[in-house]
């Protein structure tokens, strides 16, 4: 701790730190530019400047930057004192000496970091009269619109994009007194990750595309607190609403798990909500034939068709613990399914137990970030879980920072420790089925069979624990020796694995490394869905063992069918039925096969809580009531339908009236999710007896939202089910629960810097603790278990196997229904390693048929430069779904496609 002195006034604040990061903690105001609480300092706007005294006694003191200097014991500065303030003016001043005027027309007007800043320096005249600089702007694709004219030069993208996020097609080049940041030349910015820029620039050189095409300005929408559908890392949004339409997803802060920054799936990806085919009313299906018909018709239809039968319910991984909770009360336990085939319920399962095993511990996205040492199996995590290679990339430079400490250099010095570190990495080794995202920052990258992966993986943790080395090459052994030592030597080594590769040995020989490693290691293990983790908690049937029941009637929740098991399985599935029911917010293939359809609501329309890969339980909240626009419209979360089925068979009464009944028939009845009723507060939260307001306070153009209906602007919808109103009329600021907070705004704060405002200390955790629960903190723990290596797959060179290649856009349920991922997603292809290519003589292009099962595949080849001998690769979501489990029979086209 250190004590400061900031216009006469004296605080304790943290030593470490620079004095603009600290005042800002303090909730003391001072305009920048260029510092960012991820990035560091570097001291290029100069925006930040405040006078410094020596002592007490000295009345003349120096101008110096706040973002440049520490917070070192028995500082004097002044932030009031004039001339400190004429140079910030100054400064804006010279900023907008070429940037445009055109506020009224900027897509940033409104939440806008420069509009925030020269605000807060009182500059309102300019007095520049001549020609402004100008730059012709880039295409960079379907996510990013660019406007360079408006850039001043702050240095925040490309600091971003390269140094953080790791891209390498974007960044600053300069002629004379022009600079500019883009590509090399137009085109399609790479990273999946380049969103991020609408957010971290500070003016509107970088905005969001998907959201010019429905534009409207930010104090306009309706937000609401949410959780990332897009993976199982748990990332949380604030998705805004306007007309009944989802129009932007902006980052919202969560200090333990995505903090500032979002992957573009869960960025842009969210568009299937919008779409005009989705169910949005109970229907009545007949092959092609759909007759919409209204709510009674359908629960007495519904409610008939069950009355007496034999009922078989499916759950998802995708639909929130209250709907499948909802769903298994209706049906009984032993007639439940997760929804999940057997291979992956028997993969999330596997991670859950081992999650909750004595000596293992899972940190959090943040935590990931401050380990030494980093051993990833099998997850090539860029496609699989992206926000997490992202914390990885961070974990890479931590080596750079002890470089730097070890020369008395705070790490918040960003030229500084670059120069120190000169490209020195802590080490990450990747053992992958194919080249990932991540090499740039490996110590080694292996590509290797998942068979080969597992053995691997035991021959580091042999290593560990002084066991000798069985059914290995010298080479191999040689290198299981060089990372189980990298490992050893670390002070916090970390290892990542998952269920992408389908191979539970992966995830086992992880687990044994962590456990070999000892209490100072970190095991994170993947998942493939939101839910996955909370249903592996949860409970249940697998697709096969559901569907060797006896069942008359089959209810699905939030599940395509067809994306779990082949079409002929399926299929015949729903002929053993005499009436299939589906309870989904999509048109999916199981729909289209539905006798009944009811319409639930999307996560942007309804209420829930999800368990991340990391066990955090977090809530996800109705972001609009679609019915207020189109009153034809019925939409309701899965479990209120379900519970309405089961009272009207079971001639009850409602007693599900809010989502907090639903929270506490969990609480009672599912002991391993009793933590869930802690994961935010209730529908009865007030602040100073008000709801909190979904709608920032400028909120406009209700009345005229529903003009084609009436004149007459009634009455806003009621949220029954949480502590937030669905209007402007509530509470808005920071003081108020991490998990309700629908988006960042304080007085003088428009932009998304305005999260400092709702922090502890900036760049820290919200005020009083982030959103969620971590449920694996508050099990039970499991005796440590013992795992046995795999026997080596003898390789037969008639045969090929299967190995499960994700795209992190292509490979998502919903990514691919959504208009601005279709010129990101790219075409199905089998991946061919160039070896097996001569072998098959194949080459690019040309067709290839795949038969495993009852299912055959014909997909075009692209040949890579190396999958391991006698592996095939598969493109998950862009083909037709298979077992991957035994070898296959391939078969060539005689003629080539495009070659």
């Amino acid at each position: 701790m250190a004590t400061i002195h900031v216009d006469g006034k004296q605080y304790e604040v943290n030593g470490s730190e620079n004095l603009l990061q600290v005042c800002l903690s303090l909730g003391i105001d001072i305009p920048y530019f260029c510092w960012h609480p991820s990035l560091g300092s570097v001291g290029s706007c100069r925006q930040c400047a405040v006078k410094q005294y020596a002592n007490p006694e000295d009345t003349r003191g120096r101008l110096v930057m706040s973002c440049m200097t520490p917070a070192s014991d028995n500082t004097y500065i002044s932030i009031e004192d004039q001339e400190a303030k004429d140079f910030r003016e100054s400064i804006v001043e010279l900023l907008m000496t070429n940037h445009p005027h055109d506020c009224p027309v900027c897509e940033e007007g409104g939440h806008c970091h420069l509009q925030d800043m020269t605000v807060m320096t009182q500059h309102d005249r300019r007095r520049y009269r001549f020609t402004k600089r100008t730059h012709h702007n880039q295409e960079l694709g379907s996510f990013i619109a660019h406007e360079m004219n408006r850039c001043i030069a702050c240095y925040r993208c490309v600091r971003y994009y390269k140094d953080y996020a790791g891209g390498t097609d974007f960044g600053v080049y300069a002629n004379a007194s022009r600079v500019y940041f883009g590509r090399p030349q137009s085109g399609t910015l790479e990273s999946e990750f380049s969103g991020n820029l609408t957010e971290v620039c500070p003016t509107g050189v970088f905005t969001d595309k998907t959201h010019s095409e429905r534009y409207n300005r930010k104090w306009d929408m309706q937000y609401a607190p949410s959780v990332c559908q897009g993976c199982s890392s748990g990332c949380n949004i604030s998705p805004g609403e306007r007309y009944g339409e989802l129009r932007r997803v902006e980052n919202r802060f969560n200090g333990e798990v995505n903090q500032y920054f979002l992957c573009d799936k869960g960025r842009f990806g969210t568009g299937y909500v919008n779409r005009a085919d989705r169910p949005r009313q109970p229907q009545l299906r007949n092959g092609v034939s759909v007759t919409a018909i209204s709510v009674d018709q359908a629960l007495d239809r519904v409610i008939a068709s069950l009355n007496g039968k034999k009922v078989l319910g499916i759950g998802s991984p995708r639909a929130s613990l209250e709907s499948n909770y909802a769903l298994r009360e209706l049906v009984g336990n032993e007639h439940f399914s997760t929804g999940m085939n057997q291979k992956e319920q028997s993969l999330v399962e596997l991670a859950a137990d081992i999650m909750q095993t004595e000596g293992i511990y899972n940190p959090g996205m943040r935590e990931v970030e401050s380990y030494d040492a980093v051993l990833i199996l099998g997850e090539d995590l860029t496609q699989t879980a992206p926000r997490m290679a992202l914390s990885v990339r961070q974990a890479a430079k931590n080596k750079a920072k002890q470089m730097a400490a070890d020369k008395r250099t705070q790490d918040w010095l960003a030229e500084p420790v670059q120069r120190i570190a000169q490209h020195a990495k802590s080490p990450v080794y990747i053992l992958a089925a194919t080249q990932t995202r991540l090499s740039d920052i490996a110590e080694a990258e292996v590509i290797a069979s998942p068979n080969d992966i597992a053995r691997l993986g035991f021959a580091v943790a042999a290593v560990l624990k002084g066991e000798a080395i069985l059914g290995l090459a010298d080479d191999a052994k040689a290198f299981a020796e060089t990372m189980a030592n990298t490992l050893k030597a670390a002070k916090k080594p970390l290892v990542i694995s998952g269920t992408s590769l389908q191979d539970p040995a992966i995830m086992e020989a992880a687990a044994a490394v962590a456990q070999a490693l000892g209490e100072t290691a970190g095991l994170t293990l993947t998942v493939p869905e939101v839910n996955s983790m909370g249903l592996a908690l949860f409970g249940g049937l697998s697709l096969e063992q559901a569907f060797a029941q006896d069942y008359e009637t089959i209810l699905i929740v939030e599940n395509d069918l067809f994306r779990r098991l082949p079409a002929v399985q399926v299929q015949a599935a729903l002929d053993k039925a005499n009436q299939v029911i589906v309870l989904d917010h999509a048109e999916t293939a199981t729909v289209q096969a539905a006798d009944y359809v009811l319409s639930a609501a999307s996560f942007a329309e309804g209420d829930g809580t999800v368990v991340s890969q990391e066990g955090r339980a977090q809530r996800f909240y109705q972001v609009y009531d679609p019915s207020y626009y189109k009153p034809e419209y019925v939409i309701k979360e899965s479990w209120r339908w379900l519970h309405a089925i089961d009272t009207g068979l079971k001639g009850k009464e409602i007693s599900w009236t809010l989502l907090d009944h639903v929270i506490e028939d969990v609480v009672r009845n599912v002991p391993q999710l009793q933590a869930i009723e802690d994961v935010a507060p209730n529908a009865d939260y007030r602040i100073h007896g008000l709801k909190i307001a979904r709608e920032p306070r400028r909120y406009s153009g209700r009345t005229a939202m529903r003009a084609p209906i009436s004149v007459h602007e009634p009455k806003q919808p009621i949220d029954v089910d949480s502590a937030l109103t669905f209007s402007m009329e509530g509470y808005v600021g920071p003081q108020k629960e991490s998990s309700l907070i629908p988006f960042a705004w304080a007085p003088g704060w428009n932009s998304p810097q305005s999260w400092n405002k709702y922090q502890d200390e900036v760049g820290g955790h919200l005020k009083g603790g982030d959103s969620g629960v971590r449920l694996f903190d508050r099990l039970v723990k499991r005796p440590a278990r013992t795992y046995v290596a795999p026997h080596a797959i003898v390789a037969n060179p008639d045969t090929y196997r299967l190995v499960p290649m994700h795209h992190i856009f292509a490979s998502g349920e919903f990514t691919v229904k959504t208009p601005a991922m279709q010129s990101r997603i790219p075409e199905a292809a089998f991946a061919v390693g160039e070896q097996d290519a001569a072998r098959l003589n194949v080459k690019d292009g040309q067709h290839i048929c795949v038969q495993a099962g009852d299912t055959t595949v014909n997909l075009p080849v692209q040949v890579i430069e190396y999958l391991p001998a006698g592996y095939i690769g598969y493109p998950v979501g862009l083909a037709p779904t298979i077992s991957l489990a035994e070898p296959v029979a391939i078969s060539v086209e005689a003629q080539a496609v495009g070659v």
